[in-house]
């Protein structure tokens, strides 16, 4: 039975789902009966008969009336919505839902009668800007900043210095101080979990540790003990450590220095791929002006998608977000693999239910953030043309290995991606408002909780 004996009507509902109302025609209903107890004839097994040959009002009693209608209405519930999105030049993006449920129809169907139906089905929403022009935003600008160099330097000096034991003095700042510890927390004498070690490597850097407890440290001479007095920050990871005091009983091991190179140009040779001290100071200089204005190009363009988000008009269905979720999840599941985790055994139904939950507020603002972008592009006819494609896709090429594999379709889609992005963001800047707004705490000059007793990693002149 074609498509075109169909009666379909539509109507659009919240959350960019589409009610597609589908009225089945009697011989239709019928023809779905028959085929369904042809289909089941097939399959049933009966001593005296053979396969495929077994009576029509046989096959009817031995598997009964509900389950041969069951059968013939799943069959024409798949083939009318088949039919009905080809009729109407439907493009759902999600699998349709039976409104009322499958047993209510089932309790209405009679063969051989004309039957309604209606199913529903996330669709592609439509989304619309109430104004592309005249955006207002602010950004925090990023600026070099030149003591980041000597840090670095500095930094690498560390790497590349020789442990020395120290002898006939007590701990100061910046020693290795080897330690052996217990802690308990004052307010009911409990071991803190996590908190002893037989010996641990501690450098005497002011924040490396919970406040407290390398200040107690420095001044200690080696084998002496002590109790030294603590508390754990307000917003330390840990929830019921948070704002807790705690006592820690210390005792100096060994107690070692680092014997910093000299900053010159064999520094320099050893740091780095740079043959003098000036050189290296330069590439250092360099990587973080370009590193600055990278930052500062990200908060600029982010700042103009946030105001162009502020004016979408859109109702993101549920398919789309169940599949970003699904994305940003498969992500963070390849980087836990490249960091050697074995992910089947790691994300578990319930881990992977919580992080599907977690990650819906950034899956639905990446979507809204695409959309957005998308109803630019179309409010203002902005496009790449194939001249553009092309040229850039011999230039990517070109940075290539030769014997690298590589999907045209898929490069080709990457280029033009990349291309109208660039064209959208600088319509963008063009056409909006951009002001800069007083920058925070660089973030890694930002306090942070303490992993207690893990301490901080130092970048160097080679990273």
């Amino acid at each position: 039975m074609s498509a075109a004996t169909l009666k379909v009507t539509t109507e659009s509902r919240p959350g960019s789902r589409l009610a597609v109302t589908v009225t089945v025609p009697a011989e239709r209903t019928k023809s779905n009966y028959e085929d369904a107890i042809t289909s089941l004839s097939r399959s049933i097994n009966l001593p005296g008969f053979r396969k495929g040959k077994v009576p029509r009002t046989v096959v009817i009693q031995q598997l009964g009336a509900v389950r041969i209608k069951a059968s013939a209405l799943e069959s024409m519930v798949d083939g009318a919505w088949r039919d009905a999105i080809q009729q109407e030049s439907l493009e759902p993006i999600s699998q349709p839902e039976l409104s009322g449920g499958f047993e209510g129809l089932l309790d209405a169907f009679t063969p051989g009668e004309a039957v309604t139906i209606t199913l529903e089905a996330d669709v592609a929403p439509t989304p619309k800007l109430k104004t592309t022009r005249g955006l207002k935003a602010s950004f925090e600008p990023v600026a070099f900043d030149a003591a980041k160099v000597d840090a670095m330097l500095e930094d690498s000096r560390k790497q590349l210095a020789t442990v020395v034991p120290v002898e006939g003095r007590a701990a100061e700042q910046g020693d290795i101080a080897v330690l052996g510890f217990k802690g308990t927390y004052s307010d009911d004498g409990s071991d803190i979990e996590g908190g002893s070690a037989d010996s641990m490597d501690v450098d005497l850097e002011h924040g490396r540790m919970i406040p407290g407890f390398i200040e107690g440290v420095i001044g200690m001479a080696l084998g002496d003990s002590k109790t030294v007095d603590c508390q754990f920050p307000d917003d330390y990871p840990k929830e019921d450590a948070r704002g807790r005091k705690a006592a820690f009983k210390i005792e100096l091991k060994d107690l070692k220095t680092r014997e910093l190179p000299e900053l010159n140009d064999a520094f320099a040779k050893q740091a780095s791929e740079q043959e003098t001290l000036a050189d290296l100071r330069k590439d250092l200089e360099q990587r973080l002006k370009d590193d600055a204005e990278r930052r500062q190009t990200s908060n600029r363009r982010d700042a103009l998608v946030s105001a162009l988000v502020e004016q979408l008009e859109v109702e993101l269905p549920e398919a789309l977000i169940q599949q970003e979720s699904r994305n940003l999840l498969e992500q963070t599941a390849a980087q836990f693999a490249q960091q050697g985790m074995d992910v089947k055994s790691l994300f578990t139904p319930d881990l992977v239910r919580n992080l599907m939950q977690n990650s819906r507020p950034e899956a639905e603002e990446r979507l809204r953030r695409s959309f957005a972008l998308t109803a630019l592009a179309e409010a203002e006819g902005i496009s790449v043309d194939d001249t553009a494609v092309d040229a850039k896709i011999k230039e990517v090429k070109k940075e290539l290995a030769a014997d690298a594999k590589i999907d045209p379709q898929r490069l080709r889609q990457a280029v033009m991606d990349d291309l109208i992005q660039e064209q959208l963001m600088s319509w963008l800047e063009e056409n909006s408002t951009l002001t800069e707004q007083a920058p925070e705490a660089d973030e890694a000059d930002k306090p942070t909780a303490k992993k207690w007793p893990a301490e901080k990693k130092k970048a160097s002149a080679k990273s």
